[in-house]
């Protein structure tokens, strides 16, 4: 963009001192098409980001309209739905004909899911991924695992919170089962988690799974096999930042010959 005369003439630059780095015939036709792929992708990110605060104020809004008995909001509704609903305060919502499905013990376990969410705030994570994606569309396949994780990491909690394994896979079950593949709460947003969410029998089965035994090679096998992917991907990002870094350098000094500067 440096190229283009009134780019340049902004930042009081002589164009012919930037050097010849490239037909500007090719290099500004690929200037213009970047900048309009970078404006599409925020204006896209934008409106997700838009429609994500709408649909989570629409939300509180229909939650505040009940009682709420600490952190839980409970809604007349008799199609069983439960989900963590992010905000200040953050709130579990749960549906009348959720409670009438669950035992005492279940609800508990619904609870501390709902409650784990909303402590690792991973409407966070769910939403960096979908914002991601607005501009990568590729980016779209890391949904459907992160929500996995997510929801993993809150049976996980929910387990320790209750001491209770079994019967945290059994609330789980029983809630997704109730709430059905269709089904869903009239005012829950579309960018929440939900204990109903993503491959139920995994996450049943998992639970159920003795995890204790650390000491199994299939187990040390995978940590390993974890340790080896995260230094690739933090080799990844190291080098991306240090040729970032050469870029801004590179481009600094292009700026200062372009200004009639010495070169630092």
């Amino acid at each position: 963009m440096l190229r283009l005369p009134p780019v340049a003439a902004l930042g009081h630059l002589s164009p012919p001192l930037l050097g010849d780095r490239g037909d500007g015939a090719a290099t500004v036709p690929a200037a213009v098409a970047a900048a309009v792929l970078l404006g599409a992708g925020a204006l896209a990110v934008a409106r997700h980001a838009r429609r994500h605060h709408s649909a989570l104020r629409t939300a509180r809004q229909a939650a505040g309209a009940h009682p709420a008995s600490g952190d839980l909001v409970v809604l007349p509704d008799p199609v069983p739905e439960a989900y963590a609903l992010p905000g200040r305060p953050g709130r579990v919502v749960v549906t009348a004909g959720m409670l009438r499905t669950l035992t005492a013990a279940e609800r508990e376990a619904l609870f501390a899911h709902e409650r784990a969410h909303l402590a690792g705030r991973h409407h966070l994570f769910l939403l960096t991924v979908t914002l991601s994606a607005a501009c990568h569309p590729l980016l779209r396949a890391l949904r459907a695992p992160l929500e996995y994780a997510l929801e993993r990491w809150a049976d996980e909690a929910a387990a320790s919170r209750v001491g209770d394994r079994r019967v945290t896979a059994r609330a789980i079950g029983r809630a997704a089962l109730a709430a059905g593949p269709d089904a869903g709460a009239p005012h829950r947003p579309g960018g929440v988690l939900a204990a109903t969410a993503g491959p139920v029998p995994r996450r049943v089965a998992a639970l159920l799974a003795d995890e204790r035994a650390t000491g199994h090679p299939g187990v040390r096998a995978g940590f390993r096999g974890r340790r080896l992917i995260a230094a690739a991907l933090l080799a990844c990002v190291a080098f991306s930042a240090a040729a970032a870094l050469d870029a801004a350098a590179d481009l600094h000094t292009s700026v200062e010959v372009a200004q009639g500067e010495a070169p630092r």
